[in-house]
């Protein structure tokens, strides 16, 4: 099994990755990035009781197009005037540190629903610079309609512009604060 020293990690945004990747038109893929996350990993001595909470600036969205990201923070989808953060809270570790599910509340859009995600710990070591990380990969698929992000457009083919799934794909690097290194 695993060993990650036990305590309090802050997520290193230089070093993490909160994608999405969701269906256009039915025929091709569209990922997106949240460029501005901030977090926190407590982990406890039994893994299980280990949590994460996480921040994201939804107006920092980038899907390599402006126009659609414009849209993608107006009333129509995020509605970043109203709701400029989604959060993800954990509520339950089930596994191993090596691979478990993440049980957590996911806030979209006001709104708050249960997600699954399934994770598996890259391995935890010191930098070069003396600073002790770790890091996670994490994986799970929402539905947009559950957040009440409904806009959509049909196409011509009857088919709709944007599929309801988004799978959500997560790099996370985490360091240790360095008085918590040294204990």
């Amino acid at each position: 099994m695993a060993q990650i020293t036990t305590g309090t990690w802050n997520l290193d945004p230089a070093h993490s990755d909160v994608d999405f990747v969701v269906r256009h038109a039915g025929i091709s893929k569209v990922r997106g990035t949240f460029a501005a996350v901030e977090g926190v990993l407590v982990v406890a001595e039994d893994f299980n009781a280990s949590s994460v909470e996480v921040t994201v600036d939804v107006a920092s969205i980038n899907t390599k197009n402006e126009g659609r990201d414009q849209h993608l923070r107006s009333g129509d989808f995020f509605d970043v005037e109203q709701f400029p953060t989604m959060t993800f809270r954990s509520t339950e570790v089930r596994g191993a540190a090596e691979e478990f599910t993440l049980v957590g509340e996911l806030t979209l859009h006001g709104v708050t629903r249960t997600v699954e995600l399934e994770a598996e710990l890259g391995g935890q070591d010191v930098d070069p610079f003396g600073t002790t990380r770790v890091g996670f990969e994490a994986k799970g698929e929402i539905s947009r309609k559950d957040f009440g992000l409904t806009w959509n457009a049909a196409t011509e083919a009857g088919g709709v512009l944007v599929s309801d799934k988004v799978k959500l794909e997560i790099g996370a690097a985490f360091v240790l604060p360095e008085a918590d290194a040294q204990a």
